[in-house]
């Protein structure tokens, strides 16, 4: 079984990015199921329904997010009805929406999807990792779903590593979102799940973090905040981990990064490519 996880979604260059290269992506290498991070894709702000049908549209199975996704008010009201869209697991339980989810991948494997939000310099939210083991337990891989998927969004590398120790074994992939940069740190962990600190973004590199230079810039050089943050508007670039699963155990046999667009090297899954050129 394939898998794709796409990192945070960056207004709308990293939304055309994506509508450029997955569905391609997907018909080309025979994706099973995939995953898009897309609380950043209005405006950098959170998502509207509009662009979340945007992403189902090209390709994704299901959209998380994090800590801006209700910053466009309407997710209030469409969190509720759209089964394929998670917010963090760890919201309080009257918090409208989902924070995980079992889907049926192409393929016809049941997929469990998780989304939770770390605590270390993010808003306070219950235990991460409490909320995480009860569903895990709830769902466990082998007898009530095919794969398991845990999009870990944080700010501290250490606790999105502890995350991937803990459920090593237990889930099929736990990867980081939040940061923007994709790490260099993809690998198997001893006990099967795939594991990566941040996958990156989805939008403009040409950027500070996905957001237009100027802004920022100018905060951090004067202290002084002279208009909104709004993001990069150039070519954009989609950033993502893609995984082999073994359909016997449920677990990670192979992992690879995926790079396409401008600014960062660009890299695919060899073990998709047999040698092929990867553009689509």
């Amino acid at each position: 079984m394939r898998l794709l996880f796409l990192g945070d979604v960056v207004g709308r260059s990293g939304r055309k990015a994506v509508k450029s290269h997955l569905p391609g992506l997907v018909e080309r290498w025979s994706l099973d199921f995939v995953v898009i991070n897309g609380e950043n894709a209005a405006g950098g702000f959170g998502i509207t329904e509009t662009i979340f049908q945007e992403l189902l549209d090209a390709g994704a199975d299901c959209v998380t997010t994090g800590n801006h996704v209700f910053d466009q008010k309407e997710a209030l009201v469409f969190s509720e009805r759209q089964d394929r869209f998670l917010r963090p697991l760890n919201y309080p339980p009257q918090t409208p929406g989902r924070g995980a989810n079992i889907f049926s991948a192409r393929n016809g494997a049941r997929i469990l999807v998780i989304n939770v939000m770390g605590q270390l310099f993010m808003p306070a939210l219950d235990d991460p990792v409490a909320a995480v083991a009860r569903e895990v337990e709830a769902m466990p891989l082998r007898s009530e779903c095919d794969a398991i998927v845990i999009d870990m969004h944080a700010e501290a590398t250490s606790e999105k590593q502890v995350m991937g120790v803990l459920m090593d074994g237990r889930a099929t992939l736990v990867v980081g979102t939040h940061t923007h940069v994709p790490t260099a740190d993809h690998r198997i962990l001893p006990g099967g799940t795939a594991y990566m600190s941040d996958v990156g973004m989805c939008g403009d590199y040409d950027s500070i973090i996905g957001m237009a230079k100027d802004e920022p810039l100018q905060r951090a050089t004067t202290k002084i905040t002279s208009g909104r943050l709004g993001p990069a508007m150039g070519e954009g670039s989609i950033s993502g981990i893609a995984v082999e699963v073994d359909e016997a155990t449920g677990l990670a046999s192979r992992v690879a990064p995926l790079r396409l667009g401008p600014h960062l090297e660009e890299t695919v899954p060899a073990f998709w490519e047999e040698g092929r050129d990867f553009r689509p």
